[in-house]
């Protein structure tokens, strides 16, 4: 703000209450409004007495509250006021809602000034409303940038399934999705189920051809193993008997494209051990599976499960 002439000092300007003066004493305690006030020094403050302005340091003196005068005063002396100046570089205290954000410099609200809790969702300019387990996530085009989502990167579980037809199906698979996880304990098919497959499919339905797939195993018994392939599904078990069990995980993960690679490592009753692999190129993007055997026989025991991110 600009001004004509000098610019005007600033300090705690306050007027001393009446004091009454006591005969032959030199000595009186300072007050404003009943409590005792210490000003900056004796040049901090402006006397008045018998109507005389007095010099500071030489017609009194300043010590706290108590201001002492340089003779003692007599019955008609009259101290007229007393002038606070306060500290004449000190801007005091400011009134109540005056200090705007304007006057407050850069990065100097620490935390310690900052009450518990004062800053809330509405503060921070959070889109939504929280949900439990989510986080806080940077979202670009909103006013604060901030919106509560559910965190990424792990993988969501279907229910497990205890099968009792002739297949396994999982539907519902999302789009973007890019790792799925097949987990098996104790599946099993009654009578003779013969060779066991898994196919994948789109919106389309079910694809029955271009796989390629292989199947190992390998017994206790010396010399017991063989391996088999197919291209209508991928192959999960060769030569499967209504005694056996599927027992392990597979892993089926995207590789760009619609291309979808396969492997698995189980167990096959108790004397086997089966591991495979498969590759398939999809028409469009995966939606669902199925796991079936090609003797037609219903399940007969077992839990299966599958995860996918």
């Amino acid at each position: 703000m600009s001004y004509i002439g000098r610019q005007p000092t600033v300090g705690n300007f306050q007027i001393c209450d009446a004091i009454s003066v006591v005969n032959n004493q030199a000595a009186y305690t300072m007050q404003v409004g009943s409590v005792n006030v210490s000003p900056e020094s004796a040049n901090h403050i402006i006397v008045s007495l018998n109507g005389v302005i007095q010099k500071p340091n030489s017609s009194f003196t300043v010590s706290g509250s108590t201001i002492t005068f340089a003779s003692n005063l007599v019955t008609n002396d009259v101290i007229d006021f007393i002038q606070i100046l306060g500290d004449v570089l000190d801007l005091g205290v400011p009134s109540d809602d005056t200090v705007t954000s304007a006057k407050i410099a850069d990065v100097n609200v620490t935390q310690g000034k900052i009450v518990d809790q004062a800053i809330n969702e509405a503060k921070m300019q959070i889109s939504n409303a929280p949900t439990n387990g989510y986080f806080l996530s940077a979202q670009s085009g909103n006013t604060g940038g901030l919106t509560w989502a559910e965190a990424g990167g792990g993988y969501t579980q279907s229910s497990v399934v205890t099968p009792s037809g002739a297949s396994v199906e999982f539907t519902g698979i999302p789009s973007g999705t890019n790792s799925i996880v097949l987990k098996s304990y104790g599946l099993q098919w009654a009578g003779s189920p013969g060779n066991i497959f898994m196919q994948i499919g789109d919106s389309g339905g079910y694809e029955t051809s271009g796989y390629q797939s292989v199947d190992f195993y390998r017994g206790v018994s010396a010399g017991d193993m063989g391996a088999n392939s197919s291209t209508s599904s991928y192959l999960l078990a060769y030569g499967y008997s209504g005694s056996d069990y599927w027992n392990g995980n597979l892993f089926l993960n995207h590789v760009g494209g619609n291309r979808w690679v396969m492997g698995y490592w189980v167990n096959d009753v108790s004397e086997y051990v089966r591991i495979g692999s498969g590759q398939k190129i999809l028409s469009g993007e995966i939606t669902k599976l199925k796991i079936f055997n090609n003797g037609g026989t219903n399940a007969d025991g077992g839990n299966v499960q599958i995860m996918y991110q």
